[in-house]
Formats: structure tokens, C-alpha cells, sequence
């Protein structure tokens, strides 16, 4: 018997990329050190995932030495719908954006515009003099103002982003961000909590104020454009409309099914949320990782100078103080510009190699840079509350990396 394309495709079976759906040529796992049946693991354990419901679809690419050896997609892009998820899907990456924005911050560090230890006041000026709330309710001074680095590292001293759903920080633009948080008090001293907030916004205001251009354009012109990343920006074309993914949630039974809001931006938003507003495709978000991975550089377009590549995976964390994204404190980790850093594996437990960064997207979608073992590895799905521990989605991150590493033959720790 013999089944065509779109017949394999609609009954959920993996396939490679072809020049219709991606740009990027497959090479044999072990033309990059990888066991073939290791990487075939991995993929059929992302399978098994559709296949139980717990997924609707997803998409996942692994390369090593610049050599992509995997780039598979499996399931829905709508899982009430018979169409396949194609490798050049389109998904939200919600934080997963932020990395990209601190990549826009440090070409602008390169250009002598800001420095690490410059006051946050001398570039948000309406931020000069914020008093810090004490836990018994007092206002008080900051013992030092807060710096360009702790607003890289979620150290600024303001509070995580539940802290501000009634200030509607994104209802207006950037500018009108800024308005409403220089009327607020900070949740702690610069530099000695890390809390998950609103920082990566303020420096999509940075950006565009130092650059003169809206965020939107500033990455068009010197990120997208130069790395060849057409999918990617705050919108998507009304042409490519099709090509995104729904967001899903669960039933009752704690089977996959999507959720009834099938709206797309196909126009520009007025807030352009450098912490969290981008589109992208796995193979677009891989060419951005490529480029960090080799100091800053893919295929002659340099968007940032190696040891900038270096500052931004350095670990500026004050002695104790820990991510704890999802509250308990995530051991062995650093954090640097924008990513966290695996800094201590031997407390982390993680199989990671020394010194990868990496982070994630509240929709489920996930990456790591691995400069110790020459790796990156993509991956990209779509549900509600999709990061969160225990919220329904299966733990794809950790079980990813067990088994990217456990195919990896010529491992360094």
C-alpha cells in the first residue's frame, strides 16, 4: 500500500521538511555526533504526547555544529481540525521574546549608549528618586539607585507582573507603561530580589528611545532582516494568517482541546511588548539562536561581537539571590541579559551543558543554547498556562533535554 504526503500528514505522521515548508537542509543525526536512534527517541516521545491528547501538535528542531539533524513536526495545528501541523508553523512565543530584545539592548550597549552600571534614571528619567515599599507598608529610599544591569536581570526591584494587572500597564504604549510605573512604588531594593515582571518592556522603551526607532522597526532592521527571519515580528501578515497555530487548553478529562479564541494580530499593536509580544517559527527562532551560538554571527550578518555574546550569558545575580520563576528557587542557575544561565549543574540536576542559557514562552514554547557541547534545540507548542508546572502540559523541557542528551554521543559536561 502506498500513502501520499498529504494522506500521511493528516493522519499525524511526522515528516521532514521539504523546500516548500522550510528553508533548512536535515543532516543524519550522526553526522553531528548524535546516535540516530537516540534522536528518533526524542522524537517519538513528542509523538506519543500527541498521540495521548495531551498535545495537540508540535514542532521541534535540533542542531549541533551548525547541522540541523531533526526538524519534526507532528500532530494539529487545531486539534478539533484534521490539518497538520507543517514545520513552518507559526506560533505565539510570548517571553521567549525577550531574549531577543536584550539582543536589541546590547547592540545598543556596543554603540556606547548605555552601560552596564548607568542609573536606570539616566535613561528613564521618570523613574529618578521611586521610593521602594517595605513589607510592613513603608515607603523608604532605595539604599542605591537601580541599575541598567539588575533591569537586564529582573533585579530592578519591581514586582512580578501580577503585581500589576489593575495598572493596565499595556493598555496604551510603551510611554504610557512608563507614566503609570513612575507613579508606583518599587516591591523590593534593586539588586536583591529577582522577580519576573515588567522589566523587559521598560527595555523595549530603551530601545526605541535610544535608538529613535519603534521597537517593531528597530528588530526589523537589525535583527529579522540581517539573521533571515521573515516570520517573526509583533504581527503577523494577513497572507500568513493560516500558517499560526491555535492555542489549546484542557477538558474535564485532561484531553487537549482548543480554546475559543481563534483571533490572530495581523496588524501592528500599538504596545509592542518587548517582553512578550512576538510570532515567530521554530526555523526562524533557530537562526537566532545559531547566531548567539557562534559568537554573534550567521552566514556574514553579525548582529553582536562575541564577548557581548559572552556579557550577555554572564551571570549578574548579587550573592543570593536565586530564580525562582515558579516560586520554589531554580538551583545551580545564574542569570544574565535577558536568559537564564546554567551556571552550578552539579545543583541544578539539569543535564544541560556547563553554561547554556536559555528561556521560555508562557504558551509552552522553549529553547537552550548549549556553547559547552556546540548544541541548540527548539521547541514549540501551543497551550494555555503551557509553562507552568502542573498546569496540564506535559513537562516537554525536562524531558527534551534528557533525551537530547542522552543522544548525544561526544558529550562534554
Amino acid at each position: 500500500m502506498t500513502f501520499s504526503r498529504r494522506g500521511l500528514l493528516a493522519a499525524g505522521v511526522a515528516f521532514a521538511a521539504s523546500p516548500a515548508l522550510a528553508r533548512i537542509a536535515v543532516q543524519p543525526p550522526a553526522s553531528a555526533g548524535f546516535s540516530p536512534a537516540g534522536v528518533a527517541a526524542l522524537n517519538a516521545h513528542m509523538h506519543g504526547l500527541v498521540d495521548q491528547k495531551k498535545l495537540a501538535g508540535v514542532v521541534t528542531l535540533l542542531a549541533r555544529k551548525g547541522k540541523v539533524v531533526s526538524l519534526d513536526a507532528y500532530g494539529r495545528a487545531n486539534a478539533a481540525e484534521p490539518a497538520p501541523i507543517r514545520p513552518d508553523a507559526i506560533f505565539r512565543i510570548a517571553s521567549m521574546t525577550k531574549p531577543i530584545t536584550g539582543v536589541a539592548m546590547m547592540q545598543l550597549y556596543e554603540k556606547g549608549l548605555w552601560k552596564l552600571d548607568d542609573p536606570v534614571a539616566r535613561h528613564i528619567p521618570e523613574f529618578a528618586g521611586l521610593k521602594v515599599k517595605t513589607a510592613e507598608g513603608a515607603l523608604v529610599d532605595q539604599t542605591r539607585p537601580m541599575t541598567m544591569a539588575q533591569l537586564m536581570s529582573h533585579t530592578a526591584g519591581f514586582g512580578v507582573s501580577a503585581m500589576y494587572e489593575q495598572a493596565g500597564l499595556r493598555d496604551s504604549d510603551l510611554q504610557g507603561m512608563v507614566d503609570k510605573l513612575a507613579r508606583l512604588p518599587l516591591a523590593s531594593q534593586p539588586g536583591t530580589d529577582w522577580a519576573y515582571g515588567p522589566v523587559v518592556d521598560l527595555q523595549g522603551y530603551v530601545v526605541q528611545k535610544l535608538s529613535g526607532l519603534d521597537l517593531a522597526d528597530y528588530m526589523q532592521r537589525h535583527i529579522f532582516d540581517p539573521l533571515k527571519m521573515p516570520d517573526t515580528q509583533f504581527w503577523v501578515a494577513p497572507a500568513k494568517a493560516a500558517r499560526v497555530v491555535q492555542v489549546h487548553t484542557y477538558d474535564a478529562a485532561g484531553t487537549i482541546v482548543p480554546t475559543s479564541d481563534r483571533s490572530v494580530r495581523t496588524e501592528k499593536p500599538r504596545f509592542l511588548a518587548g517582553g512578550g509580544g512576538l510570532f515567530s517559527t521554530a526555523e526562524d527562532y533557530f537562526r537566532f539562536c545559531q547566531a548567539l551560538l557562534n559568537g554573534g554571527e550567521l552566514e556574514g550578518a553579525r548582529i553582536l561581537k562575541p564577548e557581548t555574546v559572552k556579557l550577555m550569558r554572564a551571570d549578574v545575580l548579587q550573592p543570593g539571590v536565586k530564580v525562582d520563576l515558579y516560586g520554589p528557587n531554580q538551583e545551580g542557575l545564574g542569570f544574565g541579559m535577558d536568559f537564564a544561565v546554567h551556571k552550578r549543574p552539579a545543583e541544578s540536576g539539569l543535564p544541560h551543558g556547563l553554561d547554556s542559557y536559555w528561556w521560555g514562552g508562557a504558551f509552552g514554547t522553549w529553547f537552550w543554547i548549549d556553547p559547552t557541547n556546540d548544541l541548540v534545540f527548539v521547541g514549540m507548542i501551543q497551550n494555555l498556562r503551557g509553562s507552568v508546572p502542573g498546569a496540564g502540559t506535559p513537562d516537554v523541557r525536562g524531558e527534551s533535554a534528557k533525551l537530547v542528551y542522552a543522544a548525544l554521543q561526544e558529550r562534554r559536561a
